[in-house]
């Protein structure tokens, strides 16, 4: 019986294993930083169009001026696994990865007149945490340590020592492409 199970096992380990190995299959994706055209003459209506695709991927707004046309949105911490309802981490290396790493995401949203219509260009940045020790208190944080003379720190318990910093990681492409095919099928209708 164990002659059986050992390969089997073995098998098992390696199909898992490889698992990782295989490429992912990429969707046709549009041309990167070239922005799509939206043929129109009704400012108002794209601007409005176009901070609803924001809305749907739960951005929230932080800046958005009309004379520049240039929509910049807050940080939003990157989508996990189990919340698939958040649009921002974008195919299943965007999940997983936000689901083990702490992760976030902004967008910058430009929107210029052109010859019958408009370009609307999508550049996301995305972010890593850098913490410089432990994010959390331990259990026994908040007692008396024998081997330390007596500090009045009463915070121990409720944050982090210092402030975290972030990591740029560049642009998300995939973010960028998804929210510009929502802009296309949005001005196809």
């Amino acid at each position: 019986m164990s002659r059986i199970v050992l390969p089997i096992a073995l098998f098992v380990v390696l199909l898992i294993g490889s698992g990782c190995a295989v490429p992912l299959q990429q969707p046709d994706l549009l041309q990167a930083d070239a922005p799509i055209f939206v043929p129109g003459n009704n400012e108002e209506v794209v601007w409005e169009r176009v901070v609803d695709v924001i809305h749907d991927y739960r951005f929230r707004i932080a800046r958005e001026n009309k004379l520049v046309g240039m929509i910049e949105t807050k940080y939003k911490v990157g989508a996990s696994i189990l919340e698939p309802w958040h649009r921002d981490s974008v195919g299943p290396v965007n999940r997983l990865e936000s689901t083990f790493q702490s992760i976030r995401r902004r967008v910058n949203i430009s929107i210029q007149r052109a010859e019958g219509g408009f370009l609307i260009s999508v550049e996301a940045f995305k972010e890593l945490e850098d913490l410089p020790g432990q994010a959390s208190s331990s259990a026994g944080g908040a007692t008396f340590q024998d081997n330390n003379p007596l500090q009045r720190d009463l915070n121990l318990v409720v944050r982090q020592s210092t402030p975290s910093g972030w990591i740029p990681l560049g642009r998300d492409i995939a973010l960028e492409q998804s929210m510009l095919g929502r802009l296309q099928r949005t001005f196809a209708r």
